[in-house]
């Protein structure tokens, strides 16, 4: 039991220390204390808070958890209106931007602050004298809703800043949800039998504007700061990137994509290099932002309508679109699947138009009720391939129609069938269907597998269609002449083909194993075998009971491996291709990891790298015995946290793994 005056002086040391410990978990990605010191300091501070009502303030870090349900937001006023930028599509309007910037600053070259353009939900903050006191969405600009206990609830919002304040400080910045946030939390949806959330952006927005912000508490939502609104005293700051390092100061997260650059040319290279990231990043944005770095340029720019003329939006080429499902198709693959297609009226998105777009198995058609006819939503992302998001059931025509699933294959007529713990059919054909024929040969030519560079899928198309390759080991029996033969084939190409061919013989023990196109082998699972078993005999005889002694192969991929091997289909088309060359190093059957200095140790990459990216990161982890998996578990050894960590990040401190920084992980990988 405290009196006042200790419980007092008690509760803002406290406030302070858990503050200083938010801050380095949820912003700096550095924690100093184990998780259950930081829960011990909080149920110390919400005892004090519980015997002294009167000590409980806004700024308290037990204030985060949401309180009552309000019945509506109220409206806030906006002291800076919030604007909106212009847009630009091309390169051209960017040069024009440039150029328009020059002209009326009478400069011969500007410096711009570039940054990432968030997808997700525009705020101000408000703080007074330090303190978190007020919230509010964009709104229309002038006006917004008040959403302050929702903004409480984000973990990376600090209720009180760091260092020296001014009195009044409206910060500007976008509540977003991380990918990785978005995985999990769609995954919560599911497992409660509630409705999913259609993208990252979608979520954040709904996420914010609940009324009952215990409902807020409970999604992974964050922060990131852009600038600045109403601040007194006024800001002083001549460049809008010292604005932000001194934001960063402050304690208020900002993105570490930001780059200052010059000129056209400059804004050029920032676009194309973001671009070329945008999938690794840990957060989704749909363009980049320039803005005029110093700030007396800004002001001489001034605006135009609702827009600064001093900053323009870049736009990246949509990701998804609406179009209209012309047909369903069947796709049958390597191990039999049946995929239904949707072929679309043509539309461009992503950065390409798209035809055809996935629709998954009859399941996921089903649940998201798609007819022939219908107008649907369509997304790319990356070299991700095309899908169709869902359905626009309002705008359906009377002419839609439903699609019913083949019992027959529709390349071989073999039957179809779809076991009922399964949420694929298959066709029943194995070798005979031609289908499965080509895709298990464009598998085992892929790079991850054998790399024979050349043979895409169009070749493969005319050497199976042609009669000259039915299995794997066919296709190192084809001659150069053979494939000058074929149609729009040249001498010269038909020789660069064959020379890949010829080089691919020499390869790993893992490749070979993935090329062969086992069900249910993956590439981290075929390495994994190989560590294991050494050789490929020692494999190939393995039980059921054997394969389970591989970490992380259960019974499902191991009766996939044992019935491989049991065809004498594959044990004779594996025979043919060791007599036509293919070979690798081996070592003694049960001879476990490979050594080296991680040998035995798993490993999760979350983030992103500064020195390599994640799969080259894999790459030097298994060369040294380690190994790489997806996810986070008790047994993951060390969780290896590069910029932006995700959910796999926390869920590395909640479960006591240990994490790691790039250069740990470079020490580790050198000794």
């Amino acid at each position: 039991m405290h009196d006042l005056t200790d419980a007092t002086a008690r509760a803002v040391v406290l406030r302070a220390e858990i503050g200083e410990h938010n801050q380095r978990y949820y912003v700096l990605d550095d924690p100093q204390i184990p998780d259950a010191e930081y829960d011990r300091l909080f149920r110390e501070l919400e005892d004090i808070e519980a015997e002294f009502p009167q000590l409980r303030s806004v700024d308290s870090p037990t204030q985060r958890v949401g309180s009552t349900p309000v019945e509506k937001f109220l409206p806030v006023e906006h002291v800076v209106p919030m604007l909106s930028l212009s847009n630009a599509f091309t390169d051209e309007d960017i040069r024009n931007f440039d150029r328009r910037s020059r002209e009326t600053l009478e400069l011969t070259t500007i410096e711009y602050s570039a940054e990432p353009k968030f997808d997700g939900l525009a705020v101000n903050l408000r703080f007074e004298r330090g303190i978190f006191v007020r919230g509010a969405t964009r709104g229309d600009g002038s006006t917004g809703e008040d959403v302050t206990q929702n903004l409480r609830t984000i973990r990376n919002i600090p209720l009180r800043l760091s260092g020296s304040a001014p009195e009044i400080l409206d910060v500007r910045g976008e509540v977003i949800l991380f990918k990785d946030d978005f995985e999990l939390l769609n995954h919560r949806q599911r497992e409660a039998g509630n409705k999913e959330f259609v993208n990252p952006r979608n979520a954040a927005a709904g996420s914010l504007r609940q009324l009952n912000p215990k409902i807020t508490a409970s999604r992974p939502l964050r922060f990131l700061a852009y600038g600045l609104g109403h601040i007194l005293p006024q800001n002083q700051f001549r460049k809008h990137s010292e604005t932000l390092s001194w934001l960063k100061s402050l304690g208020i997260p900002v993105s570490t994509e930001a780059r200052i650059v010059t000129g056209p040319d400059g804004l050029q290279t920032y676009y194309e290099s973001l671009q070329l990231r945008r999938e690794s990043l840990p957060y989704e944005i749909d363009g980049v932002v320039y803005k005029i770095n110093e700030t007396a340029l800004q002001e001489r720019m001034g605006f135009v309508a609702r827009a600064p003329r001093f900053a323009i939006a870049y736009k990246f080429p949509a990701q998804e679109a609406l179009t209209v499902v012309l047909d369903i198709d069947i796709q049958v693959g390597r191990t039999g699947a049946l995929t239904p297609v949707a072929r679309l009226s043509p539309v461009f998105v992503g950065g390409v138009t798209v035809t055809n777009a996935t629709l998954h198995n009859e399941e996921e058609l089903r649940r998201k009720d798609i007819w022939i006819g219908d107008t649907v939503v369509v997304r790319r992302a990356g070299d991700v391939i095309p899908e169709v998001v869902r359905s626009l059931p309002e705008r359906r025509p009377g002419t839609a129609r439903t699609f019913a699933m083949p019992t027959r294959c529709p390349i071989c007529g073999s039957a179809v069938s779809r076991p009922s713990d399964e949420a694929v059919a298959r066709c029943t054909g194995g070798a005979v269907c031609p289908a499965q024929r080509k895709q298990a040969l464009m598998h085992f030519a892929s790079r991850r597998a054998m790399n024979i560079e050349g043979l895409g899928d169009k070749l493969i198309d005319q050497i199976v269609d042609a009669g000259l390759v039915t299995t794997a080991a066919d296709i190192y029996s084809l001659s150069q002449q053979s494939l000058v033969d074929l149609p729009r084939m040249g001498e010269k190409s038909a020789k660069n083909v064959i020379e890949s061919i010829l080089n691919s013989r020499r390869t790993t023990l893992a490749r070979f194993i993935y090329a062969l196109g086992i069900r249910n082998v993956g590439e981290a699972t075929a390495a994994e075998l190989a560590r294991y078993f050494g050789n490929l005999n020692a494999l190939m005889v393995a039980d059921i009971e054997q394969l389970q002694d591989v970490p992380d192969i259960g019974p499902t991929v191991s009766e996939s491996i044992c019935d491989f091997f049991a065809d004498t289909r594959n044990r004779d088309n594996i025979d043919r291709l060791q007599a036509a060359g293919v070979s690798w190093d081996e070592t003694l059957a049960g001879s476990g990891q490979s050594r080296g200095p991680l040998s035995g140790h798993t490993f999760v990459l979350t983030g992103t790298l500064r020195t390599m990216t994640r799969d080259e990161a894999r790459v030097r982890i298994e060369q040294s015995g380690g190994k790489v998996l997806g996810s986070v578990s008790k047994k993951t050894k060390w969780v290896v946290a590069g910029e932006d960590a995700g959910s796999k990040l926390e869920k590395a401190h909640a479960l006591g793994v240990s994490v790691i920084d790039e250069n740990e992980l470079l020490g580790l990988l050198i000794k």
